[in-house]
């Protein structure tokens, strides 16, 4: 039987995360699928949990490679998969049990529709919903709105070379979404939680510090220039943006800021009382 959804986990030294992350696959209520896990020069008991699913079932496939980015993790899955689909999954990340059936059958039956995914739940250090907003190409090119874990079709991911391997620090997802939708295509979000996605006391990307995060939003701009001008006259505010939106939050979370609020909330009741 043709195999019609590759899922695709690389993991790197998150053996302690992937039992979760593969047990959820194996819930899947679609069945025609292979999840190809690369193991990206892990040096913790991956490749042991690894092991325990490619056993138990042979829809799991295991493929080790010398650490060299997630991009190159991907991209090695992709050359590797037998699938029409794709859906790429973190090692430390789950979806539920209904998320590639209902994903399939959106994207199955609509070729102007590019990229499928749903609403999602935080879990692990912190809980709660993961609000994300109505997708627009510009508003893409401003900020990612699209996590990397949503169903999209291999030919499509081919015609401009997958993954940008030079994106070895972070926001290769979105400059992925980018280069997938640059050229047009509709993008659909199921209103139901599907996804989860942990959050860490210390992950990749909110490790960045602000210089290294301008310096990537710098690549992605450079990356994608002429869709970055067709769209903004002056594409370097978006950085000016980026920084004044950072300040704001840390004043709004600063201790000074919280108790003027306090201090100024009676006062604010009375002149209410005064309107009326």
């Amino acid at each position: 039987m043709q195999i019609v959804v590759s899922i695709i986990v690389p993991c790197y030294n998150y053996g302690h995360f992937l039992g979760e992350c593969l047990n959820s696959v194996l819930r899947q209520t679609y069945n025609n699928w292979e999840c190809i896990i690369v193991d990206n020069g892990s040096t913790d008991n991956t490749k042991e949990v690894a092991a325990g699913f490619t056993k138990r079932d042979p829809r799991f496939i295991y493929q080790f490679t010398d650490q060299r980015g997630v991009s190159f993790a991907r991209n090695l899955a992709l050359s590797l998969s037998q699938g029409k689909y794709i859906l790429p999954l973190d090692a430390d990340d789950k979806i539920e049990a209904t998320f590639i059936e209902k994903a399939f059958h959106i994207i199955n039956k609509n070729e102007k529709i590019k990229v499928v995914y749903s609403d999602a739940e935080l879990f692990g250090a912190s809980a709660d919903k993961w609000i994300l907003p109505t997708f627009n190409l510009k508003d893409l090119l401003v900020e990612n709105s699209i996590f990397c874990t949503a169903l999209y079709r291999k030919v499509d991911a081919l015609s401009f070379g997958g993954y940008n391997e030079e994106m070895k620090e972070g926001f290769e997802d979105w400059d992925f979404w980018i280069s997938m939708l640059k050229s047009g295509g509709e993008v659909y979000k199921i209103p139901e939680v599907l996804f989860y996605y942990r959050i860490r006391a210390s992950s990749r990307n909110s490790s960045l510090d602000k210089e290294r995060q301008l310096n990537l939003r710098r690549r992605i701009v450079e990356n994608h220039k002429e869709l970055y001008e067709s769209h903004f006259k002056l594409p370097e505010l978006l950085f000016d943006q980026y920084t004044l939106n950072n300040e704001l939050k840390q004043i709004k979370g600063s201790y000074d800021y919280k108790l003027g609020r306090l201090m100024l909330r009676p006062i604010r009741f009375i002149v209410k009382l005064f309107k009326y």
